[in-house]
């Protein structure tokens, strides 16, 4: 066997060692996707119910909460980013990163101070490679978040924007996430949580241009509030998660079934220029045999003579 040759088997051996690894991660993405997807439809009943709980209880307290009332200058925001803790899901995480970073340039060009939290290794890696500041992460659970997850990263956000911004506070708090439309479309996007708009609140709970029943609220609506916006906080999170779950299984699946049909063409291609080496080997070991027929076929009638 030819040098050439060896060296074509060798990379048709090792790509398509890579080919049955992609296509395992291909298939076990395919899997995952499904299972997000299931907990995104699971988890969207009580996301909305509460949505239209936060809005009838916001929409009945006669005296202004903070956490619905806009600041009259508002000085400091904290941006909430959800990426993966791992990769090969294309442009997954750098779209996420670029809708916060966008964002970002924009609460600063408001003149605002940003706060950045982060869930996911990707984009903690990014932002301590360029050292910028993180307030504080969370990594571990991207592939298949938890409620207590959600409850957990909720919990440091919640006290922020309670908090005077001469103590540490924030006065607004926004949310980027990648949005899991279908499996072939996954948008990065970005939501302010608090202070609630409630016309948008209403709008995303389909309550817009609902007639309200009237509610008692007891003890106060302004304690129900209390009660119901860390719920509220908790819910967009999570639902946050299991979207951002979802797309990056979908993302997953996509780049390497990407991975895999390339993989194909190359052993493909590969293939046609072993047999085009083997086929020039053969030429040639014809060849010379002929050669050397006709050479002693010469050298035997000349000692004949």
């Amino acid at each position: 066997m030819g040098a050439q040759l060896r060296v074509y088997k060798r990379r048709i051996r090792s790509v398509t060692a890579t080919k049955k690894i992609t296509k395992a991660m291909e298939m076990i993405a395919a899997s995952r996707v499904v299972k997000a997807q299931r907990k995104v439809a699971a988890s969207t009943p009580y996301a909305t119910e509460l949505t239209r709980a936060v809005t009838a209880v916001a929409t009945g307290a006669s005296d202004k909460h903070p956490l619905t009332t806009e600041a009259e200058n508002p000085t400091r925001a904290a941006v909430l980013l959800l990426t993966s803790d791992r990769g090969l899901a294309g442009a997954f995480n750098s779209n996420a990163i670029k809708a916060a970073e966008q964002l970002t340039e924009k609460l600063r060009a408001e003149g605002k101070e940003v706060d950045t939290f982060i869930v996911g290794r990707r984009g903690l890696a990014h932002y301590n490679f360029r050292e910028r500041k993180v307030v504080e992460s969370w990594t571990g659970f991207t592939d298949e978040p938890a409620y207590g997850d959600a409850k957990l990263v909720a919990g440091p956000l919640i006290e922020a924007i309670e908090k005077e911004t001469a103590e540490g506070g924030v006065d607004e708090l926004h949310l980027v996430y990648t949005e899991f439309v279908s499996m072939m479309t996954q948008n990065a996007v970005e939501a302010r949580l608090l202070p609630l708009s409630l016309e948008e609140v209403a709008k995303e709970a389909g309550t817009k241009d609902e007639i309200r029943p009237l509610y008692d609220f007891e003890p106060s609506a302004e304690d129900v509030l209390d009660a119901l916006l860390p719920r509220y906080v908790e819910s967009r999170i999570y639902n946050a998660l299991l979207q951002s779950a979802a797309s990056k299984h979908a993302a997953t699946r996509r780049a390497m079934k990407s991975a895999t049909d390339n993989a194909g063409d190359l052993i493909n291609n590969l293939s046609r220029l072993a047999n085009a080496a083997r086929q020039a080997e053969i030429t040639q070991e014809i060849s010379e045999i002929v050669g050397g027929s006709a050479a002693l076929a010469d050298a035997t009638a000349g000692s004949d003579k």
